[in-house]
This record gives structure tokens, sequence and C-alpha cells, in this order.
């Protein structure tokens, strides 16, 4: 995930409950997405926030759907900030970097 929002910090998880908390740990598939084939192997898992996860998720799903449509990396962020996305780095406005990065990372 390019970001943690949790305000303790990246390191921190609360205690698993029912139903999940957004600063709960969370399985995320990396390097190679669940989409992409992925398994929750050791070599293809990171532990992140409940909430960081369902964001990124977002943000991945979305420029891939657009890429899909053979859209460049700045009519993708054109697209973005004309429909005021958040940006996964706090800064702003997208552009071709922010969206690769939040892709890719």
């Amino acid at each position: 995930m390019p970001k943690c929002y949790c305000h303790k910090g990246r390191a921190h998880f609360d205690p698993k409950s029912h139903p999940p908390g957004p600063w709960e740990p969370s399985p995320d598939h990396y390097p190679r997405l669940k989409s992409d084939g992925g398994h929750l192997d050791p070599w293809n898992v990171r532990l992140s926030h409940v909430l960081c996860n369902r964001e990124d998720y977002g943000w991945r799903m979305r420029i891939r759907r657009m890429l899909e449509k053979e859209m460049s990396l700045e009519e993708i962020a054109e697209r973005l900030n004309d429909k005021s996305v958040r940006t996964p780095h706090g800064s702003g406005k997208w552009s071709a970097t922010t969206v690769r990065k939040a892709f890719v990372s």
C-alpha cells in the first residue's frame, strides 16, 4: 500500500474484533495481487490495515479499468482529478507519476 492512514503509524495494529475495525491487521497480496492470481504465500504477503488495504484496492482497480481502456497515465490522472478522487500520498492532485505509484506499489 502506498500510504498508511493510521494515526499511530504503520506498525500499530488493533486487536481483532467482529466486525473488523479499520486499524486491524489485514493480509495484503503483494507484490502479486489476488486479482492477478497471487496467493497469500510467505513470499507474496505483507501486513497492512483493513482501511489502508481497502483504499489501495480501490485505486488499483479503478486505474486498472482505465488502463484496460488503453488510457495513458496522463489521461488517467486528468480523469481522477476531474472526479476529485483523493490521492494516496496526499499531494492534492493526480499526475502520471502518482497514478503509476498507486498502481504498482
